[in-house]
């Protein structure tokens, strides 16, 4: 009887495990073939999409280009006579706002040089007239041509990779009306860094080709001029858009072509299925692993059934694990015995008091800083309000009765604005106004050795911003650019709605800084002799207490050139009462 009992109990077992390890089988080949083929169509779609990005962002940069090109031929089509200083200094100015600008220059139709930006020593016997891209604006003379990467040989002394924009446009020389070929020179590093960001598996890669087929970029271009390598050019020039498979080279690659839109550049991703196939491989080692666990774990149902009695208690150790990572968010929820269930409900009831304190010590973190921003806020600079006094004080003796009720005046409303009834949110036209009676105040203090203007758009005045955020900028233009200065100063002040964003920036033409320095200032480590109670520090973090990371100040300086600070806010205009909220 026994004997037979353990018969049927091997015959059930057998039977079990049989049907068992046959239906994991037959889901694991469906599993398998289901797996596989979605993977092989996500690679696919994976390259498809890189290259479809690297293309997106290839068009931007040339749109930009031809926006940059755009403003030189308008800066010259303006400009009435094209040997004019203003034209050289405004397209210099341009030159240096832009790192990818390399030159500009204007050639007659016989290539006789009629400006250049910068003005730089000509090389001789660059035969002009035969490079590419003088031919392509003397055939096409309405088309804005590109020409393909190219050492820049017309100026000595540089060796720059370069994309040359050309066009036939018309100039002002003396009064008369000549026409001649529009040159601009474009840093190819863009470019190339954009393209040598493609990774297509361990072995794939992405060109890229002009109209005639020239390669503009390789990852292996030195093979390809060496005749080391070569690239099956005539299936390309079949698509615009699309892919396909090519045996040519005897290794199948999979293809993948987008064209750059207007210049006609195509991208061409080069894939190997073959990496595919170790996918796939992979894919057949993990079923028969996951075959070779079932299968155990049908044999050995008793250690299952022992483990699932122990699994609450393994739950608890997982959970406290977690709390021990920090992980204090997940609460733990554990069936089993009374002992168990009574050990996990103190632990959540602990959880819930870690997490009661924890977020009371954070609103206290941000409620103590907060305070400590207002009362910085709250500050009035002495030597500020000392210095004006005694600037008062020498213009009454010297008998300057004008200037004197200049200054105060301006001194009442810059207090006046200052207190604001103890709003902290006021709109960018009192900003300002604030900043203008600064200004005033200053340039009488420093004997009008600077001069400013303030510009405003419509659409920004009624806009809500925090207050005296101008100010300490003004200030520090005035302390670290304007004041050491043998020259005159001059100081702009702007504000626009761009977007969803307002945007104030101040300039100046002052002495600049090194980047050291601008760190310094916007961490609040550097000091002038004079200096706001409010700073530029405390501004950049009130505006980002206030309104998030993504908004605050952003510097831009060049020694002897100037400096420009943009701050940006959310551009609100109903909203004041949800900000002083917000900040309060």
């Amino acid at each position: 009887m026994s004997f037979r009992l353990r018969s049927i109990q091997t015959i059930i077992t057998a039977t079990f495990a049989g049907m068992t390890v046959l239906v994991v089988i037959l889901v694991s080949i469906m599993l398998y073939n289901k797996f596989s083929k979605t993977a092989e169509e996500n690679a696919y779609l994976n390259i498809q999409q890189i290259i479809e990005q690297v293309n997106y962002h290839l068009e931007l940069y040339v749109k930009g280009m031809q926006d940059i090109y755009a403003v030189v031929e308008q800066q010259i089509d303006q400009t009435a006579d094209v040997s004019s200083g203003v034209l050289r200094e405004q397209l210099t100015t341009l030159l240096h706002t832009r790192e990818d600008l390399v030159s500009v220059a204007l050639f007659t139709p016989e290539g006789r040089l009629v400006l250049d930006i910068p003005n730089a020593e000509m090389r001789r016997n660059t035969k002009l007239t035969e490079q590419s891209w003088y031919e392509s604006a003397r055939e096409v003379p309405q088309k804005l041509s590109f020409s393909p990467p190219h050492i820049q040989n017309l100026y000595k002394g540089q060796y720059k990779w370069v994309v040359s924009l050309s066009r036939m446009i018309e100039y002002r020389d003396q009064g008369k009306v000549k026409r001649g070929i529009l040159l601009v020179d474009v840093n190819f590093r863009t470019i190339d860094e954009l393209s040598r960001k493609v990774s297509l598996g361990k072995q794939g890669y992405a060109y890229i080709i002009d109209e005639l087929g020239n390669i503009v970029y390789h990852p292996q271009q030195q093979l390809i001029y060496a005749g080391l390598k070569y690239e099956n050019l005539e299936p390309v020039f079949d698509y615009a858009y699309g892919s396909y498979i090519d045996k040519s080279t005897g290794v199948p690659r999979y293809i993948t072509i987008r064209t750059v839109q207007p210049i006609g550049w195509k991208i061409v991703g080069v894939a190997f299925p073959d990496e595919i196939v170790t996918t796939k491989q992979d894919l057949n080692q993990f079923i028969f692993w996951f075959l070779v666990v079932v299968i155990t774990a049908v044999v050995l149902l008793a250690v299952f059934i022992s483990a699932k009695i122990s699994q609450p208690l393994r739950r608890l150790e997982r959970s406290v694990q977690s709390v021990g990572q920090g992980d204090f968010s997940t609460p733990i929820y554990v069936s089993g015995a009374y002992e168990v269930v009574q050990l996990s409900k103190r632990f959540n009831f602990m959880l819930h008091r870690i997490r009661q304190l924890m977020d009371q010590i954070i609103h206290e973190q941000e409620a103590k800083r907060k305070s400590e921003l207002d009362v910085l806020q709250s500050q009035i600079n002495p030597h500020f309000l000392y210095n004006t006094l005694n600037s008062v004080i020498r213009l009454a003796e010297k008998g300057k009765k004008e200037e004197v009720v200049t200054t105060i005046t301006s001194l009442s409303k810059f207090f006046r604005i200052s207190l604001s009834k103890g709003n902290t949110i006021i709109t960018v036209d009192e900003e300002l106004e604030h900043v203008r009676h600064y200004l005033i105040i200053q340039k009488i203090r420093y004997k009008h050795k600077f001069n400013y203007e303030i510009q405003c758009d419509e659409a920004a005045r009624s806009c809500r911003t925090l207050k005296l955020i101008l100010q300490p900028i003004v200030e520090n233009a005035i302390y670290h650019g304007i004041e050491k200065m043998p020259d005159e100063g001059w100081i702009s002040i702007s504000a626009a709605v761009q977007g969803e964003q307002l945007v104030l920036t101040v300039k100046d033409n002052g002495l600049g800084m090194t980047p050291q320095v601008m760190d310094q200032i916007l961490s609040g480590n550097h000091r002038s002799g004079s200096g706001s109670g409010v700073g530029v520090k405390n501004v950049n973090e009130r505006i980002r207490l206030c309104y998030g990371k993504p908004y605050g100040l952003h510097f831009a300086s060049e020694l002897e050139e100037g400096t420009s600070v943009t701050i940006t806010l959310p551009a609100v205009s109903d909203r004041a009462e949800e900000l002083e909220r917000g900040i309060s």
